[in-house]
């Protein structure tokens, strides 16, 4: 195999994060180990595609329990969204307490007028709410609600976004319950996802075809 000098290993940033390339050689050859690294670079880069192409919305979950190192993967990379001015204006909240997630459920069928689970049955029940008076709260909280259903996907667990979160905490039993969890009543909700193991016996839904007018270039 070539030898590589010592200095030949550059980082390059990119999208996805940070990728080692060798680039510096003996020869003019591409060498064994920069081939494999840019091999990562294309096959991490069509993961995160794939992820994002092939996530469904699921509404009916398995009554399996989460792994909790999975839980926490997933919560974690909800930490990772951006938010307005790197201020992290969002609260994650993840109820598996059996007690609270019949009353969150319950809360959110009040507001549909409906006798339902607004969260299809999912095991846990993960709540997104953020700082009312940051002014970008609203998007802070979507992206963070993205990231995790992502991370959700990639690990092989379902989820799907729920509304009337909002109503919810801007309301007083909301608002007890803030309160009850020790969390500031400025909080407001964002949305939240039920979140488990997909029922391995409900097909997934189709891939909706994109409409044609999505995307436009000026």
């Amino acid at each position: 195999m070539t030898n590589i000098f010592p200095d030949s290993i550059i980082i390059y940033e990119n999208r996805c994060g940070f990728f080692l390339m060798s680039h510096l050689f003996a020869t003019e050859h591409l060498s064994c180990v920069a081939f494999f690294y840019a091999m990562e670079v294309i096959f991490m880069e069509n993961e995160v595609l794939q992820a994002i192409k092939t996530r469904r919305s699921i509404r009916s979950f398995s009554e399996n329990g989460v792994p909790d190192g999975l839980l926490e993967a997933v919560l974690e990379a909800g930490t990772y969204a951006p938010t307005g001015g790197g201020k992290q204006s969002p609260i994650i909240i993840a109820i598996k307490d059996p007690v609270y997630r019949k009353e969150i459920a319950c809360l959110n069928a009040e507001v549909m007028g409906k006798d339902t689970d607004p969260y299809y049955g999912a095991p846990i029940v993960i709540l997104v709410l953020a700082d009312g008076k940051a002014s970008t709260f609203v998007e802070d909280g979507s992206c963070v609600l993205e990231n995790m259903m992502l991370a959700a996907h990639a690990l092989g667990l379902g989820s799907v976004w729920v509304h009337r979160e909002r109503e919810i905490f801007d309301g007083e039993k909301g608002k007890a319950l803030l309160r009850k969890w020790g969390l500031p009543e400025t909080l407001r909700g964002v949305g939240a996802l039920a979140f488990g193991y997909s029922n391995p016996t409900v097909k997934l839904p189709a891939t909706v075809a994109r409409k044609s007018d999505y995307i436009v270039k000026i």
